[in-house]
């Protein structure tokens, strides 16, 4: 510690020391006499004595001494008169900067008759009503401070067994804890450590803490059924069947609220009868009118053929509901990490021989701790150190199978040691070899997938995005299949074979999915429009790389035809009354100072640019058309923050 500093605290101490001594001319305070401080590396800078608090009570005006052993006498009627003037001779005394004296007390008129005296000072205290009806003060305690946190902070604060009780069934729902869990000793014991006010009889039983978490549920049931009310949702299904033969589905709703902000809420899970695509449809009819919802954009699912029933049986049955856009034509969105997993699983069946024995590997040291610990000794010996471990990949899901290929190739040396020194690990290939199974992985094998797992990085990256739910995706759609289609048609004309071959299987899959542009919801097309980094001109230069000049423009008129069909629909639905002033009629707004000159000037200038970005435009998207394309640079930039603070000036675009 320097040494103005140690002064400054030295100087805060005794301005605190003196504030003490006078607050305990009107406070009981106790010092004990046989106190002994602890011994300290470091010695304190300035020697305070302890002081233990007791609740404030009333000193009479003659006190006698400890020594003398006697009690404080009351004064006679006049005490009360006298107290009053010192109380504001204190006041008057009390310098500024200075901790104001505590008033002296005042007889008490509850009315008890007991001529008990109650401090002034309790006025000052806010009182807070808690269990029973009982009015009790609040407590002062330090906020938790964080690493690197200078200084301390006091905040008041009151103790509820409401709000502990709530905050217990919060946490089991987050916790996803089992409501006998509030029932054992430990957990008692551990809660009324950490807060002695909470009585062992206020802890809830496990039927209480259902009650409460079905309570919660229900609130949050209607806070979100009041969000949902004339908001027009994008919704996300998907069925599977469990291990118990039971089929299930789950139905997830996005939506942005009035602030520009990004929801995702579940709002079915449940049993289904089956997987055919009307029942699914009924299903989500069925949650959509429980909820209220009366508008769906867009509805994303796989590619199963019994989804394509489930989009036109919603077509066809929600094609009169009020939040409806251009008859639901565009409602049928395909899952992209869907295709991509497709795509992939294409491409590896040129290797499917040597993924399969890497995997068949993996799973053998996967399967039994001996066999894993086997397997590190190997590296022990090798001298290999790796924070990365072998993962099991699902065969259905190319993700996972880049992540199995990019640590597998890594021990690529263990595993062929393990193949001439591991009796039990060339002996469980060697009996799958005799039963006409595949052998164990040979040099050949990892070479491939090496070869494989640079090209598979790019699926792998756009498939993580393309899965995110807790930020807009579909702008940056068109970036990573631009990415991927390039480097497709690059492999195709590689020299290695395995590549040329990988790459051309995944080229087919692709046209089939998504053939020239053409086979994709064009709203991803409007999507990379709406962010104010791309607009018409991202589109126009991509068109034109993949698919040539000719291509290019066709498709950009085709979204531009689209884009305006949009701006129109809004337009009727939302049926502006109010027309923009013309850029003569405008008056310019003037951010500063109204006096400075160059102020004036900034703004004029600023209204002049925009008039001249207008001209020609008829509409407020071709003036957002014609504008610069911002934030290009900008590697933190939010198309919902953008759009936030510039939604004044496209109020039909949106």
């Amino acid at each position: 510690m320097n040494k103005p500093h140690s002064q400054t605290l030295s100087s805060h101490f005794a301005s605190l020391y003196s504030k003490v001594q006078t607050l305990a001319s009107h406070y009981k305070f106790f010092t004990p006499s046989r106190h002994r401080r602890r011994r300290h590396h470091q010695q304190p800078l300035l020697s305070l004595p302890p002081i233990i608090w007791v609740e404030p009570r009333v000193m009479d005006s003659s006190i006698s001494t400890q020594a003398d052993g006697a009690a404080a006498t009351q004064a006679d009627g006049a005490t009360a008169t006298a107290t009053q003037e010192a109380a504001a001779a204190t006041q008057v005394e009390a310098t500024d900067g200075e901790l104001p004296l505590v008033p002296p007390s005042v007889v008490s008129k509850t009315g008890t008759g007991s001529g008990r005296k109650k401090s002034l000072a309790w006025n000052h205290f806010e009182k807070v009503k808690v269990d029973d009806g009982v009015t009790m003060a609040k407590t002062l305690a330090f906020v938790p401070k964080n690493d690197g946190d200078e200084g301390f902070k006091l905040v008041s604060t009151t103790f509820s067994v409401e709000a502990s009780r709530k905050a217990l069934a919060e946490m089991i729902i987050i916790d996803e804890l089992p409501f006998r869990c509030v029932e054992g000793y430990g957990f008692k014991k551990y809660v009324t450590t950490l807060q002695p006010k909470l009585r062992v009889k206020d802890i809830p039983s496990r039927q209480t803490v259902a009650r409460d978490v079905i309570g919660i549920y229900n609130s949050e049931r209607e806070k979100l059924r009041k969000s949902l009310k004339g908001c027009r949702v994008c919704l996300t299904t998907d069925t599977w069947t469990s291990l118990q033969n039971l089929n299930y589905m789950c139905l997830t709703c996005h939506f942005i609220d009035d602030t520009w902000k990004l929801h995702k809420r579940i709002l079915n899970f449940c049993q289904v009868e089956d997987h055919k695509g009307e029942t699914i449809g009924r299903k989500i009819e069925m949650s959509l009118r429980e909820w209220g919802i009366d508008g769906i954009f867009t509805l994303t699912v796989d590619n199963a053929s019994s989804n394509l029933t489930t989009v036109k049986f919603l077509q066809r049955v929600t094609k009169d509901w009020n939040g409806t856009v251009l008859g639901n034509e565009l409602m049928h969105m395909k899952c992209c990490a869907h295709i991509l997993n497709l795509i992939v699983g294409e491409g590896l069946k040129e290797i499917d021989a040597s993924v399969d024995r890497v995997r068949e590997a993996v799973r053998y040291v996967k399967s039994l701790p001996n066999r894993n610990q086997t397997f590190r000794n190997f590296m022990e010996r090798l001298g290999m150190e790796s924070k990365s471990l072998l993962c099991l990949d699902v065969p259905t899901r190319g993700n996972s199978t880049y992540l199995m290929l990019e640590t597998a190739e890594k021990f690529e040396k263990v595993f062929l040691r393990m193949d001439f020194e591991d009796d039990g690990y060339s002996s469980y290939f060697k009996s799958k070899e005799d039963s006409g199974g595949l052998g164990s992985p040979c040099m050949s094998d990892f070479q491939n997938c090496r070869a494989l797992v640079t090209f598979l990085r790019l699926f792998y990256n756009a498939i993580k995005k393309f899965s995110g739910s807790l930020y807009v995706t579909s702008n940056a759609f068109f970036d990573e299949i631009f990415v991927i289609q390039e480097s497709i048609s690059h492999l195709v004309k590689s020299q290695n074979t395995l590549l040329k071959n990988t790459a051309t299987n995944m080229q087919t899959k692709f046209e089939k999915y998504w053939g020239e542009g053409d086979k994709i919801n064009p709203l991803f097309y409007v999507a990379v429009v709406l962010d104010p980094r791309k607009k018409l001109r991202f589109l126009k230069f991509s068109f034109s790389k993949i698919y040539g000049n000719e291509v290019g423009s066709v498709m950009v008129d085709k979204v531009k035809a689209l884009l305006m069909n949009l701006y129109t629909f809004f337009c009727s639905v939302n049926s502006p009354n109010v027309e923009e002033p013309s850029g003569g009629e405008r008056t310019p707004m003037v951010v500063g100072d109204a006096s400075d000159p160059y102020v004036m000037v900034h703004s004029r200038y600023e209204l002049f640019l925009e008039a001249e970005q207008s001209i020609g435009c008829s509409n407020e998207v071709d003036k957002y058309l014609a504008e610069n394309c911002d934030g290009r640079r900008d590697g933190n930039f939010e198309v919902l923050g953008w759009w936030k603070d510039n939604s004044s000036s496209f109020d039909c675009c949106i």
